[in-house]
């Protein structure tokens, strides 16, 4: 506690100020860089021979259960020595590692930013730096959907759930999310590879996400005063693929009166994908501003909501 109010309040709020103002610590030691060395050297040793599902999912638990108690047990130890301050600063490091807030709308910003100086060929390259179909052959405003798509995707991923799993069960339970994140962010493709050995990744992140992925929704519209749009997002959301990625990417169809979603290009081969949402129009620049806006605000109302649950 300090001046009565809990500690991980205040690790709430720095953590978050400080993704907000650093993003990505490109030139430092990256805690989501180490989780996806170590996957990936799991994953390379163990996924080959018989029963890939099986030890997919062993070694998955076995990574999520040792991010979640490495953390617990060296804070819980900080604390039983009475260091509140080194316990304060361990945990807003590692729940900012946790964070892609700043990073998020950068990415974004940027890919509107190279279209309207570089052209679409450079918006098309920087638009593949953060989403995994095919962008050779978007048009300028399929680059544009696809770059909104990603930041209202990941406004539940790098933002509210491991704000939300960080307000349950502690730094731990945000840096098990991100593990959990992360596993499926690299082994939870239905490719020939990674079918078996990252099924139960990518099924863990699905019910992780569940109830991040509408509550995200949820503040989205709140962050615009426009809860009416629930109807909306819970009528689009489930044309989906995914069972959770469909709800901030349907909220935010509603608020910019827009359609996502259509027919992608994923290896060479063409997925067919719903259209979510009805409106045909084409994007402007202020679409990203707007997304911006709507990311910070609802961080914000988690915030609140999540310091209220602290208290």
């Amino acid at each position: 506690m300090i001046a009565g109010i809990p500690i991980d309040i205040f690790v709430l709020l720095s953590a978050f100020v400080l993704d907000w103002l650093l993003g990505d610590p490109r030139k430092l030691p990256h805690l989501i860089v180490g989780y996806g060395r170590v996957i990936h050297y799991a994953e390379s040793f163990l996924n080959k021979g018989f029963g890939r599902l099986l030890k997919g999912a062993l070694i998955t638990s076995l990574l999520v259960i040792i991010s979640y108690v490495v953390p617990y047990l060296v804070l819980q130890k900080i604390m039983e020595l009475g260091y509140p301050v080194l316990y304060f600063a361990v945990s807003t490091v590692l729940l900012f590692y946790c964070l892609a807030n700043r990073t998020l709308i950068d990415e974004g910003r940027k890919v509107f930013d190279v279209l309207e100086e570089q052209g679409l060929e450079g918006a098309r390259q920087q638009v593949s730096y953060i989403v995994g179909r095919e962008t050779n052959t978007l048009t300028e405003n399929e680059v544009k959907a696809a770059t909104l798509e990603t930041v209202s995707e990941n406004l539940s991923d790098g933002v509210i759930a491991p704000l939300f799993y960080f307000v349950l069960f502690g730094v731990p339970g945000a840096m098990a999310y991100k593990m959990i994140n992360t596993l499926d962010s690299m082994i939870g493709y239905r490719s020939e590879r990674h079918e078996q050995f990252g099924k139960f990744a990518a099924r863990l992140d699905d019910i992780a996400n569940f109830i991040p992925a509408r509550l995200t929704a949820i503040l989205m519209l709140a962050s615009q005063s426009k809860i009416d749009g629930l109807t909306f997002v819970l009528r689009e959301a489930v044309k989906h693929k995914s069972p959770n990625a469909g709800y901030p990417e349907a909220a935010l169809a509603y608020i910019l009166n827009c359609r996502f979603g259509g027919p992608s290009y994923y290896n060479g081969e063409l997925v067919e994908k719903a259209y979510i949402g009805t409106s045909e129009r084409a994007f402007e620049h202020q679409d990203i501003h707007i997304a911006t806006r709507i990311n910070l605000i609802s961080s914000i109302l988690f915030i609140f909501i999540g310091s209220l649950m602290l208290l």
